[in-house]
């Protein structure tokens, strides 16, 4: 049996896997990086995040005639022309995949398409389509992250019942359409359709939408969504799908009772699941929780001391710049250099609805769950030059601070380019800022970046587009 010999294989090549093949390789590693599809990227390039983006703007795009008719600027009605906007949508995956690759190319990282499989804790036996290759290591990274869950019960082998996977496809706008489950994925892609013409239902079986962030931050999405929805139904419950010719019949209940439905199109936006299956972990140490995510420690390090685990595989949060900073603490333990522990990690979450929501560190919820005591200071976009100038008054940018150090806690942003703006406040909260930092930390007028500023000037009571007294 010929033997490739290398320091460190990293399975998958998603954010979290390309991330820690370069890192180690940037530090002199000889490194080979194993990935089972022929795209680079993982499923965040090429399933997730990107596509999903792209078609968000592209949806925007659709509905701009309509925005601006309330600025008296008057297009003619929008047409979509599907084939070409799926096109538009392989090439920035091609583009990006293609970068991918020519990045492991330029820092002398091997890839080797197949799958991978553990023979045991030092050999990783890798199917190609050339035949088996066997490669010896001393290290290796897990990355293979997770798909799209679908209950056994919605599982009918019926193409129109889809995962985000399919529903990213775009195969065409049904007219009826079905959403089912209020996170980020279904609201994400529930926009996406219903800007572009289907008569969307999203059901949600808990009590609110994006369960995580604070309703206040929420409010403005849910009054969006259902300016764009048919319907949104919430404490609602799926029970039974069934093909019926064409269509899906769907019976669903909630407090006003059952009732049966058909649809053209169901989105299953039920969560993910990790792909542990046929990676061979048994011939390891390797355990895995009852959800079957991978157990590892505050470095990534499973049971198993030859192995690594980063991003969705090992649980937690599942979002790509959280395997992307995994991937440094996995590479900087074997390296063996000063570490920062993963438990610790300070990680921003981001939904791109219209208008997008973002929050980092300790929201108003959490305190209150938790019993600790907080200040919250809030500036209303509609008081925001820049954001009226936008037509994105309906925002709002929220600080948590300790009341006793005046610390910065958790920062959450409603509106426009929120996804954007979060960073400033995670980075505040990762400096250890207070708000009286964010308050005189001069920021360019007009923006809404600003609003971070008029947030904590709100706090102090002396904020120069809004009347509130000072926090005592």
């Amino acid at each position: 049996m010929n033997k490739i010999e290398t320091e460190i294989v990293v399975i998958g090549s998603g954010p979290g896997g390309y991330a820690a093949a370069f890192y180690a390789a940037d530090h002199g590693k000889k490194v080979i990086l194993v990935e089972k599809d022929e795209q680079l990227g993982g499923v965040c390039l090429n399933r997730g995040c990107i596509p999903s983006k792209a078609l968000l703007h592209a949806s925007h795009v659709f509905n701009i005639p309509k925005e601006a008719k309330g600025m008296g600027i008057v297009f003619s009605k929008p047409k979509i022309n599907l084939d070409a906007l799926r096109s538009w949508k392989a090439g920035i995956i091609e583009k990006l995949s293609s970068g991918v690759k020519g990045l492991a190319q330029k820092k002398g990282v091997q890839v080797i398409l197949g799958r991978g499989y553990f023979e045991n804790s030092e050999l990783l036996r890798v199917e190609t389509s050339e035949g088996q290759k066997f490669i010896s290591f001393q290290k290796a990274i897990l990355a293979v992250g997770s798909r799209p869950a679908l209950p056994p019960a919605f599982d009918l082998g019926n193409k129109r019942i889809m995962t985000s996977t399919e529903a990213l496809e775009l195969e065409e706008i049904p007219e009826k359409m079905l959403v089912v489950g209020g996170g980020y994925i279904g609201m994400e892609l529930g926009t996406v359709y219903a800007s572009l013409g289907s008569k969307v239902v999203l059901v949600e079986v808990g009590d609110s939408l994006l369960m995580g962030a604070d309703a206040d931050l929420v409010r403005p999405v849910l009054r969006h969504a259902e300016e764009m929805y048919s319907e949104i139904r919430l404490k609602t419950k799926i029970t039974k799908m069934a093909t019926s010719g064409k269509q899906i019949k769907v019976v669903m209940e909630s407090e006003s009772g059952k009732v049966e439905e058909l649809y053209d199109r169901v989105l299953v936006a039920a969560g993910r699941r990790p792909n542990k299956e046929n990676l061979g972990l048994e011939n390891t140490k390797v355990e895995c929780d009852e959800k079957g995510f991978v157990k590892v420690n505050v470095f990534q390090q499973t049971n198993d001391a030859s192995i690594y685990a980063i991003g969705d595989i090992a649980g937690g949060i599942l979002l790509a710049h959280k395997a992307s900073k995994e991937a440094r603490i996995a590479v900087n333990d074997i390296l063996g250099v000063t570490n920062q522990e993963s438990d610790k990690l300070l990680i921003p979450a981001v939904v791109f609805t219209e208008p997008e929501i973002a929050w980092v560190g300790l929201t108003e919820s959490e305190a209150k769950q938790k019993g600790q005591i907080v200040k919250v200071s809030k500036f209303p976009w509609g008081a925001a030059g820049k954001a009226l100038a936008m037509n994105a008054g309906t925002g709002v940018t929220k600080l948590i601070v300790d009341p006793e150090t005046e610390r910065v806690l958790g920062v959450g942003i409603v509106g426009k380019g929120a996804g954007d703006l979060i960073s400033e406040g995670t980075l505040a909260i990762e400096m250890g800022a207070t708000v009286y930092d964010l308050a005189h930390t001069i920021h360019p007028h007009p923006t809404l970046s600003e609003t971070l500023m008029e947030a904590a000037e709100v706090f102090y009571g002396h904020s120069a587009h809004m009347h509130t007294p000072k926090q005592k």
